[in-house]
């Protein structure tokens, strides 16, 4: 039988936006800043812990297994199995659904999950033809006239680099970028442009009111820069937003009709987010105080050109599977990848033919009440570090249940190629 897994604690770092350059910090920097006063809070030493497990998906060149360098930094001891996953926007959750399943399935009893991305560390990448290039005048052994040869070819284009992030949010299957996915969105469930600059507007002032009322201190830790700089804060949040200042902004992917603007999209940030996962022996050994319990998880995959129903059909298989309904879920934190996605989300479930024919329910699944979805914000107004964004809404689900009394909730989000990942969670 599985045996109950528990989220005893977690944290993260501030969500820093992106501001042109590389941001103080590199993704195993972020995992330290975030892991090293949770660690220090707890009952048991850094060496107790089975298994550490990191979502990231830009990987740096000087942290190759990142999980493995941020457990080493952390002390978590050299004889600490350590191991980095990736399934693009979900690598966060990724990382928790794995170490539910070792401890639900008796393997390890205390494992230190979650994710963490520097998007400001993103690579610049040459041209293909400019590699060739340099692969020629590496390899010539045709003496100073051959070099000279090679050195003609040489084009100033070859000097103008890839952003590898741009290509990284480009699906190589369907050639579309994740914007040009959500504006397919707003078509197909009729999503107007007015509704998203509305829903991006009431993300960022609940995450501005969080801030203000101090209710995300039990899950956000400062981190400290080299130069002495502190971030104690999410850096992105607008609480002077409004709708018409977002109307003014020039739609990014489908000009001059689209829906989707810089304003009602995530924002591009670095970030890092840890939670500590035990079984009931760890808990009894340790003295730990449960705050939740993972209940299930699953994984669902559809059209690359869709990606953003993805969190439709994993929430929906979770509620069937789980004898529920979406009104018996107390809260939902559905990661704003854009704005129109998440109401595209929303509208598929109140679809009665896309219940029927896609998700195979007799009839509309019904309505999400908006004070129960994203209480506190999301990504429109905080961020989406793609690695750590899995972890960050599950933690920050527990840290809302506990504020407002609720049982049971699910966290979830798209998945850039075509998939979606959801968790169920109740208060312990």
């Amino acid at each position: 039988m599985s045996r109950p897994v528990y989220i005893v604690d977690g944290a993260r770092t501030p969500f820093l936006k992106v501001r042109g350059g590389p941001g103080p910090f590199t993704p195993v920097d972020l995992a330290v800043q975030c892991g090293r006063p949770l660690l220090l809070r707890q009952p048991f030493a850094p060496t107790d812990f089975d298994q550490v497990i990191l979502g990231c998906v830009n990987v740096i060149a000087d942290e190759a297994n990142p999980a493995r360098v941020a457990a080493l930094r952390l002390g978590c001891g050299t004889q600490t199995s350590a191991f980095t996953v990736q399934i693009n926007c979900g690598s966060g959750m990724q990382a928790m659904d794995t170490a539910y399943r070792y401890i639900a399935d008796g393997g390890s009893d205390l494992i230190l999950a979650g994710g963490a991305e520097a998007l400001s560390h993103a690579p610049l990448v040459l041209r293909h033809d400019a590699v060739e290039w340099l692969a020629q005048m590496q390899g010539n052994k045709a003496g100073p006239l051959g070099a000279f040869k090679a050195a003609s070819r040489f084009r100033p284009d070859f000097l103008k680099p890839i952003v590898g992030l741009e290509r990284g949010l480009t699906d190589p299957i369907t050639d579309l970028g994740m914007g040009q996915t959500a504006e397919i969105l707003a078509h197909l469930f009729s999503i107007s442009r007015e509704a998203a600059d509305r829903y991006a507007v009431e993300s960022h002032k609940r995450l501005a009111k969080a801030h203000a009322e101090g209710w995300l201190d039990g899950e956000l830790e400062p981190a400290f820069a080299r130069d002495g700089t502190v971030h104690d804060h999410d850096d992105g949040v607008r609480p002077d937003s409004d709708t018409a200042k977002l109307a003014k902004l020039k739609p990014v992917f489908e000009r001059p009709y689209g829906k989707v603007t810089a304003g009602n999209s995530s924002q591009i940030t670095d970030g890092a987010c840890w939670t500590i996962l035990a079984s009931e022996a760890a808990v009894e050994r340790h003295g730990l105080k449960p705050r939740a319990r993972i209940v299930d998880s699953q994984w669902s995959a559809l059209d690359p050109s869709i990606m953003g129903l993805g969190p439709v059909l994993a929430s929906t298989e979770l509620l069937k599977r789980n004898e529920l309904s979406l009104e018996s879920v107390d809260l939902w934190e559905l990661n704003e990848a854009f704005a129109v996605q998440v109401l595209a989300c929303l509208a598929a479930w109140q679809d009665e033919g896309f219940c029927r024919e896609v998700l195979g329910l007799d009839g509309a699944a019904g309505t999400i009440d908006p004070a129960r979805i994203n209480v506190d914000g999301g990504a429109i107004s905080l961020g989406h570090p793609v690695g750590a964004s899995g972890a960050r809404i599950a933690l920050h689900l527990v840290q809302a249940m506990e504020r407002l009394g609720s049982h049971r909730g699910i966290a979830t989000e798209c998945i850039g190629g075509g998939q979606g990942g959801a968790m169920l969670i109740e208060r312990a």
